[in-house]
């Protein structure tokens, strides 16, 4: 008898083995498909363990209980009782965990009628799911899909494997406000307003980023959270407006403790999912990320790196090339070993434009010299400088940084993604460090914070910090694994004079520091211990060992791209009544 086992069921489904034959058993599931042979009627019973075929035949299920099962549809959700046999071999399912046995029903009972599924649960191999907008419409009916099931478990086993770990640390686990402050995280909040405090607004947690420092000035140590967090903008396949996040700091630290800490989690985390990945992670600088890889979450199973050509231009190169450099630019490339038609090549061009580009450029090395519509661009005076054997393709981009970088980690992305890429590893992560305190907003041109304002500024940067705030490094670093950003994290701010001018080099006045973070300044200034912390996004984790393309796969009741709960309807109209209670009041017409 399982462990799940209760008055109504001895066993689930999908765990029933060849050491049960010949014993009783009372299941529960779903009807999931049929085979009506006649006088012979199998089904194939489902419940969160996975499916077992019932056989129901004369000879050992009564009339009425044929009946029952004759007139059940897909999705009805059942009864059984019968003996566990063995399965014939020519009629076992390989997709099946219980497929060395079968189910002879001698009792079946309806006790959950469904409707006629508006999407499939059973579909055939190669068969195609509905349309997401209809799944997600119909989500209890999507959530029961196996690949679904498996999802959703795997997200339960890691996140107590994450617990388990931390707790294993020396971490007590915290929870922090969801009803907070609105403060700056980089996003707009989503704002609650008080019924019994006219005109006043909560704020939906971007983070518990506040909280979680206090905790260290209040002496808790090592603190952790599965903490849930909200931020209202623009959404993508890998983001939703509520996620989920490892979150934890820790006292009297350095950067390299809390990067083992993080190692140590994603290390276990990659366990429990049946992959195993060496420690310690590289580590590679802001910088040297986007100059060789042009991105700060460079794919490093591949190599592929860029490189500066702009000291080989020569004379001959086409007028625009030279323009480029003559205004600071670069021109920059990356050199592929391998066979591209030129329609692959004009589909690269086309990656390399849409990322800002004004076009690539690409030559040939053959057996006679170089040949390609970039030879005259590039020139012959560069291309006999360049380093490279017959096959070799040359693909290069001149312009500015932004440009050159987006559109050759475009075509380097492209290239790595070929089945003939060969990378040298399937797992690999990396520590990205050295990251800019500042960036300058484009519309404004301000300073604005690179990740929050609670970073620590690298001790060398101090000071110029007021002098030159662009070039100060942050204490901050970023752990990214295959090309994707599983995390990130700092060093805190613990004195309040440094904090303050953070917060006055964002245009933040004190009255308004006072007004808006005195319960962080007031709580530095009684004692705080150095700290730092990081947060793993928890979704996009699940997503990256479920193998799944959507984060909408492995959340039970995600929102779409535009931030619709479509199964339950959110959001929705509110009753005026409901709003006259809030003190609001709704009006028409754009922000």
């Amino acid at each position: 008898m399982s462990a799940e086992a209760t008055s109504l069921r001895t066993d689930l489904c999908g765990a029933l083995t060849l050491a049960d034959a010949g014993r009783a058993v009372r299941l529960g599931g779903w009807v999931h498909r049929r085979r009506d042979l006649g006088g012979l009627l199998f089904l194939d019973l489902r419940d969160r363990a996975g499916l077992v075929q019932l056989a129901l035949d004369p000879r050992w299920t009564p009339a009425e209980a044929l009946a029952a099962a004759h007139a059940a549809g897909p999705e009805t959700v059942v009864l059984v009782d019968g003996e566990v046999a063995e399965r014939l071999e020519r009629g076992r399912d390989v997709t099946m965990a219980s497929r060395e046995v079968e189910v002879r029903v001698s009792g079946f009972r309806v006790v959950g009628p469904a409707a006629t599924p508006a999407i499939p649960v059973a579909r055939l191999p190669g068969e195609e799911l509905a349309a997401e907008d209809l799944r997600l419409r119909h989500r209890i009916l999507d959530l029961r899909r196996p690949e679904l099931q498996r999802n959703l478990v795997l997200r339960h086993r890691l996140t107590q494997r994450a617990r388990r770990t931390l707790s294993d640390l020396g971490f007590l686990e915290i929870e922090t406000p969801i009803l907070t402050k609105p403060t700056p995280e980089g996003a707009r909040d989503y704002l609650v307003p008080s019924r019994i405090h006219p005109g006043e607004f909560y704020a939906l947690p971007q983070s518990p980023q506040l909280y979680k420092q206090l905790l260290m000035v209040a002496g808790y140590d090592r603190y952790f959270q599965v903490a849930r967090c909200f931020r209202d903008e623009d959404l993508r396949a890998d983001r939703q407006p509520e996620f989920t996040q490892i979150d934890l700091e820790a006292s009297f630290v350095a950067a390299e403790d809390v990067q083992a800490i993080v190692e140590r989690v994603l290390v276990d985390l990659w366990a429990e999912a049946g992959v195993t990945v060496p420690s310690p992670f590289p580590q590679l600088a802001w910088r040297d990320a986007l100059e060789r890889y042009g991105i700060d979450k460079p794919d490093l199973r591949f190599g592929l790196e860029l490189r500066d050509l702009s000291p080989l231009v020569g004379e001959d190169a086409a007028p625009f090339v030279r323009d480029v450099l003559a205004a600071g630019g670069r021109l920059r490339s990356i050199r592929f070993e391998g066979d591209l038609s030129r329609k692959e090549l004009d589909g690269l061009a086309a990656l390399a434009k849409g990322a800002g580009a004004g076009g690539l450029a690409w030559a040939r090395r053959g057996a006679e010299g170089w040949e390609g519509q970039g030879v005259k661009a590039l020139g012959t005076a560069l291309l006999g400088r360049v380093d490279a054997r017959p096959g070799s393709l040359l693909l290069a981009v001149p312009g500015a940084d932004p440009a050159t970088s987006a559109a050759l980690h475009a075509v380097r992305t492209a290239l790595g993604r070929r089945p003939d890429a060969a990378p040298a590893t399937a797992h690999a992560f990396a520590w990205v460090v050295d990251f800019p305190l500042f960036e300058r907003d484009p519309g404004t041109g301000r300073y604005v914070p690179a990740h929050h304002p609670f970073t620590a500024p690298h001790p060398d940067d101090l000071g110029r910090l007021d002098a030159d705030p662009g070039a100060c490094h942050a204490l901050h670093y970023d752990v990214v694994y295959n090309g994707n950003e599983l995390g990130s994290g700092s060093i805190r701010i613990t004195d309040p004079a440094v904090q303050r001018r953070i917060l006055r080099l964002l245009d933040i006045p004190d009255e308004d520091q006072r007004r808006r973070f005195g319960f962080l300044l007031d709580g530095l200034a009684s004692g705080a211990p150095p700290h730092g912390g990081f947060a793993l996004g928890m979704d996009r984790i699940v997503m990256l060992l479920a193998g799944a393309t959507s984060l909408r796969d492995v959340i039970a009741f995600p929102k779409t791209t535009a931030a619709r709960a479509l199964f339950e309807g959110a959001p929705a109209p509110i009753d005026p009544a409901d709003l006259r209670a809030l003190h609001l009041a709704v009006t028409e017409g754009t922000p």
